[in-house]
């Protein structure tokens, strides 16, 4: 008896998968489907940010090289030249090496007199929430000191205090400009202060500590 009654069961259990697979198997399948198209999506995806992160590498090195070559030697057309075929690249270029591309542009452009075009590409990436936090830094710094004495005090300032704390890696330089800062404000007792706490800084550079000590010694000679 209990074996029919089993039987039974499983002839329902059976009649119900039938029904349901008809109803819902189609849904399934499609599920099914959008899961594979995803993981392969992502495979491409990967596939094709690595191919273009290759491709970006290569020009990248074919516009610095040359540069890199020439060094001191590069005069003032071929440093401008080169900033404007980096801007060219850094607009169509992945994440990282648009932001390379632009602070290396911006060093041209500051190296070439044309310190307009370069704070404009300190700002680009200091302003650009998806680039590597070093590098913002980076643009801030490079902003800052060049704008030292042109920009509002108040503004460089700013522009420096997130950068001067200890666990910064710019700190030791960001602390040296914002000495110059109270300098041109006519604060040269916080100057000295800083300057001191400069040379006293394993942590800073050693030509940031030898200029803070050249510096201190003309203040207090």
């Amino acid at each position: 008896m209990f074996d029919i009654f089993d039987e039974v069961s499983e002839d329902l259990r059976n009649e119900r998968a039938v029904v349901l697979a008809k109803r819902y198997g189609g849904l399934l399948l499609l599920a099914m489907l959008a899961v594979l198209a995803g993981v392969g999506w992502q495979q491409f995806h990967a596939w094709y940010q690595q191919k273009q992160n290759e491709k970006a590498a290569t020009a990248y090195l074919a516009l610095t090289q040359p540069l890199d070559a020439a060094g001191t030697g590069l005069s003032g057309a071929a440093a401008l030249t080169g900033a404007k075929a980096l801007t060219n690249f850094a607009a169509g270029a992945p994440e990282g090496y648009r932001t390379l591309a632009d602070l290396r542009a911006a060093a041209l452009y500051a190296g070439a007199g044309e310190t307009t075009q370069a704070e404009g590409l300190w700002n680009n990436v200091a302003d650009d929430t998806s680039a590597d936090p070093l590098l913002r830094g980076l643009a801030n710094l490079l902003w800052a000191q060049h704008a030292l004495g042109s920009a509002p005090d108040d503004e460089v300032l700013a522009r420096l205090k997130p950068l001067t704390t200890d666990t910064n890696a710019y700190h030791g330089l960001a602390r040296e400009t914002q000495a110059l800062v109270y300098l041109h404000e006519g604060k040269s007792d916080l100057a000295k202060a800083l300057l001191l706490q400069i040379a006293a800084d394993p942590g800073s550079p050693d030509g940031v500590r030898n200029r803070a000590e050249g510096l201190l010694a003309k203040l207090n000679g």
